[in-house]
């Protein structure tokens, strides 16, 4: 346990340094013990044949070689999810629509070929959820009035109990430690954000924010703020005036179908079918949006953009590491050979690929491909583009380093090598490297 919090503390460490890929994971980040199995043996494999080399340890090397491993992952998660892996479901996600996209938001999360009818319904929303707020006095920008001592305060939270401590030092300015201490309670990370306001006469205020949103059933408030019984010197909180609740959390209220309902979240999940993200209120009494399934047809031709949209994107952040990371641009190049295997096909769909290895769709050509009587056959070579990619994504998540920046220095001994875990500690031992 200890050793999988310390390395889980390194990788998220590591990866909001050196990312922008900072979404975290996904269901499709969990695998079988017969994946793992599939993973170490092929982690076993590449370090028997690989020869010894020296890669460049700068930071540049180390920010292309994460963000080659993020964006080969979410690639794959972008292709699973528009149907899962296997490949009878590939391309095959159900998307649903709302009328009105300013107002309502869905996405189907139902079983990819559920065999019962998905019903639709209308929602119309009352009211959003919202964070509960505390804000500040407003204090002007000159030294705080507050002795120089260390003090401390007292948060509840979800019935949990944390103390923040902080010095005041001498001639320190109202608006330096509230900065200070707004940096305090976001690195904390306790479901708390804070940020300063000012007004028109320049006094400066700390707002505090919880991330979660509704008031849980005989709660009063999210969290609580006071310094009554810390341990160091009390005076901070009224000084501040932190513990002023501005505005309390509330609840969503909307009608499904006619039938009143209240949510504690703008995203909730209805009959485990879709999953709704409420966006705005009504502006008129009556004003619905209508949640339903699109055809087959623009189901599928969806899912086909996305699939186009996700490579895009793979291509377009690789390659924007070329002038940096030469080799990168092998890794362009065995992309578009990917392509290029399936091109013909490809085309025929109303998808071609351009001179930067982007693919091109014919919007129109791509519908008509999926309206003609064979379109299932027509789109089963994108079904197969698609199962490249995700070996491909595989291989590169494998051995990010293969592409970075490195010197050869020993060949293995033919039919006399063994399995050393160097490859693979090159690039976990940056993390480690970098974090410690």
């Amino acid at each position: 346990m200890a050793y999988t919090a310390a390395l889980n503390t390194a990788y998220n460490y590591y990866l909001s340094t050196y990312s922008k890929y900072t979404k975290g994971s996904s269901q499709f980040d969990t695998h079988k013990k017969s994946e793992l199995r599939n993973i170490y043996n092929s982690i076993v494999k590449l370090n028997k044949e690989s020869p010894l080399s020296i890669f460049d340890s700068t930071k540049d090397t180390r920010e292309f070689a994460i963000d080659l491993k993020e964006s080969a992952r979410s690639l794959k998660n972008t292709i699973a999810s528009l149907g899962g892996l296997d490949n009878d479901s590939l391309l095959d996600k159900k998307i649903a629509f709302s009328s009105n996209e300013d107002f309502v938001t869905a996405e189907y999360i139902g079983q990819v070929n559920g065999s019962t009818e998905v019903p639709s319904f209308t929602i119309e929303v009352e009211s959003l959820a919202s964070p509960q707020v505390n804000v500040g006095a407003y204090l002007p920008d000159e030294n705080s009035a507050l002795p120089a001592d260390t003090y401390s305060f007292d948060l509840n939270i979800n019935d949990l109990n944390y103390e923040f401590q902080f010095a005041v030092h001498e001639n320190e300015s109202n608006y330096d430690l509230q900065n200070r201490l707004s940096r305090l309670i976001n690195n904390a990370d306790v479901g708390l954000k804070s940020d300063i306001i000012m007004d028109e006469e320049g006094a400066s205020a700390l707002r505090i924010t919880s991330v979660a949103t509704g008031l849980p059933e005989g709660k009063k408030c999210l969290f609580s703020i006071s310094d009554i019984h810390t341990s160091k010197k009390a005076g901070a909180v009224s000084y501040l005036g932190i513990d002023y609740m501005a505005r309390n959390a509330s609840n969503a209220s909307y009608l499904l179908n006619g039938e009143q309902r209240t949510s504690s979240s703008n995203t909730l999940t209805i009959d485990k079918t879709y999953e709704i993200t409420l966006k705005n209120t009504r502006t008129t009494e009556g004003e619905t949006a209508t949640i339903g399934l699109k055809t087959d047809v623009e189901s599928l031709t969806d899912n086909v953009s996305a699939l186009a949209d996700a490579y895009n994107t793979f291509i377009k952040d690789t390659s924007s590491y070329l002038e940096k990371q030469p080799k990168s641009g092998r890794l362009v190049s065995e992309m578009k050979g990917v392509v290029s295997l399936y091109a013909n096909e490809l085309d025929a769909v109303g998808l071609s690929l351009d001179q930067n290895g982007e693919i091109k769709i014919d919007e129109d050509a791509l519908k008509q491909s999926a309206l003609e009587n064979d379109a299932k056959e027509n789109f089963h070579s994108v079904k197969d583009f698609a199962n490249s990619l995700i070996r491909k994504t595989d291989q590169i998540s494998i051995d990010p380093m293969h592409y970075a920046i490195s010197k050869i220095v020993a060949y293995k001994n033919p039919g006399k090598n063994f399995a050393p875990p160097y490859i693979t500690s090159v690039y976990s031992g940056m993390l480690f490297n970098s974090y410690c």
